[in-house]
């Protein structure tokens, strides 16, 4: 009886091995669910705290390492520089690694650990060199979330259900990409750095708790396999766990009549003879698919709209409305409602209609609502509104172009990995590929335009 219950302990908290004697809360904290929240609450955390502590870098700097005020944008763009930095770098080494592995729940709570080790180094940092460090390891933290995230969400829900799923986690962490910042400076204001950090910490010890407890479906399915009778995991079936066998059941229904399943997984077959950098890395050979390149660029397009909204908004509040920090971070806040609302409509039209369409309506819409940012001007009360009901619309094209590319990259990925499974292995390529995917996007949100708002503004001045 106690080794029984040693057993089930040790299962409970994920460090025995023995299949044999069920984890507590198995069904629960294997329901998809509970899963696609613990994914949608790392990303949440990781978009909270890399906004939370922006409004705060130049009082860090300043009182704190006594820069001068001369110098501190320049610093203050350099560990904003870090972070993207390392999130590029590290993004396909983050999926390499987590292919290697034989669950995903090691690194990503790897990527927590480096998360908390940056927070804690931005609370107690001192010089500029710990606070740059700090940044890295926020960065190697994002490139952990996002890759594995991503990843752990399409081995859950299956690529079917990926695109309402990734629009309700964008959705969600958006209101805390955009509202971070505004509330990281009115906590500094009110409470100091012990009110930004107290809720940094707060929400990484929620983020730890979920990522300890979640338990992935391809783990879950071992404790059952003896079992007579199926568990429901939330109507995922066990071959779903593996993000295979519905989708190729989906695509026999969807089969024309003229060619064949067969002639479809021949043209995805990848030569036997590939060089040991190919063995070593599975997805580099695929590299060579320009639908899958095509994806990519859409990541990088949408990290670059993201990260210069981040860049132009606080300059148009201020350079027109002469809106402090406060009243600038309120006109993020259309985005991330807009985002919310539409992310999982247009999640579900791209399992519904495909990822074309969606895309291609999305960036359209997106052309002439951004051409008509120049239409506020120096102002009232009145102008402000009408930004704010600009970046509204503007938050409805984004919600559209989330989905499509990670579905997309999804979607050929699962078609490669069904003509070679030899050559992807048990884990399959789906972190390396949402590696690759972060990285595109990371080093979008990277590449600034922030100076060419200045010139029109300027002209636009009366």
């Amino acid at each position: 009886m106690a080794a029984s219950t040693w057993r089930k302990v040790l299962n409970t908290l994920q460090i025995g091995n023995d299949y044999t004697v069920k984890p507590a809360g198995l069904q629960w904290r294997s329901n998809t669910y509970f899963i696609v929240a613990t994914v949608a609450m790392g990303m949440f955390t990781d978009m909270l705290l890399y906004g939370l502590v922006v409004p705060v870098f130049p009082y860090m700097l300043r009182d704190r390492i006594g820069i001068p005020p001369d110098r501190l944008q320049s610093n203050v763009s350099g560990l904003l520089a870090a972070y993207g930095a390392a999130q590029v770098v590290s993004s396909p080494f983050a999926g390499l690694l987590a292919d290697c592995m034989t669950t995903r729940q090691a690194p990503f709570l790897l990527g927590l650990l480096a998360l908390l080790g940056a927070t804690s180094l931005l609370f107690l940092g001192q010089t500029l060199p710990v606070l740059m460090l700090a940044r890295v390891l926020q960065g190697i933290s994002a490139a952990f979330v996002w890759t594995i995230g991503l990843a752990l969400c399409l081995e859950t829900v299956g690529p079917e259900n990926l695109g309402k799923t990734i629009g309700s986690i964008f959705g969600f962490i958006s209101v805390g990409n955009f509202a971070a910042p505004l509330l990281g400076g009115a906590l500094y204001e009110k409470a100091g750095y012990p009110g930004v950090f107290g809720l940094a910490f707060g929400a990484l010890a929620l983020d730890f708790i979920m990522r300890l407890l979640v338990i992935e479906k391809k783990v879950a399915v071992r404790y059952d396999s003896k079992d007579t009778s199926p568990v429901d995991y939330n109507t995922i079936s066990d071959d779903q766990h593996d993000g295979t066998a519905e989708a190729r059941q989906a695509d026999d229904e969807e089969q024309p009549l003229l060619g064949s399943k067969d002639e479809e997984i021949a043209s995805f077959k990848l030569s036997n003879d590939q060089s040991k950098l190919a063995r070593m890395i599975p997805i580099l050979p695929c590299l060579a698919d320009p639908r899958l390149l095509t994806a990519f660029l859409v990541s990088l397009i949408q990290g670059l709209l993201l990260g210069n909204f981040d860049a132009t908004v606080p300059t148009v509040a201020q350079e027109y409305f002469n809106a402090g920090s406060l009243k600038a971070g309120m006109l993020f806040i259309p985005v991330g409602v807009s985002d919310l609302l539409f992310g999982p409509l247009f999640g579900y039209c791209v399992d519904r209609f495909g990822t074309k369409w969606v895309s291609v309506v999305s960036y359209t819409y997106l052309v002439p609502v951004l051409v008509l940012l120049r239409l506020p001007h120096p102002g009232g009360i009145d102008q402000f509104y009408l930004y704010g009901g600009l970046l509204a619309l503007c938050g409805v094209g984004i919600a559209g172009i989330g989905a499509p590319s990670i579905v997309e990259a999804g979607v050929i990925m699962e078609k490669y990995y069904a003509a070679n499974p030899d050559h992807f292995g048990e884990q399959g390529p789906y972190a390396q590929l949402y590696g690759l995917s972060s990285m595109a996007f990371s080093a979008g949100t990277n590449v600034k335009i922030g100076d060419v708002p200045r010139v029109r503004h300027a002209n636009a001045s009366p």
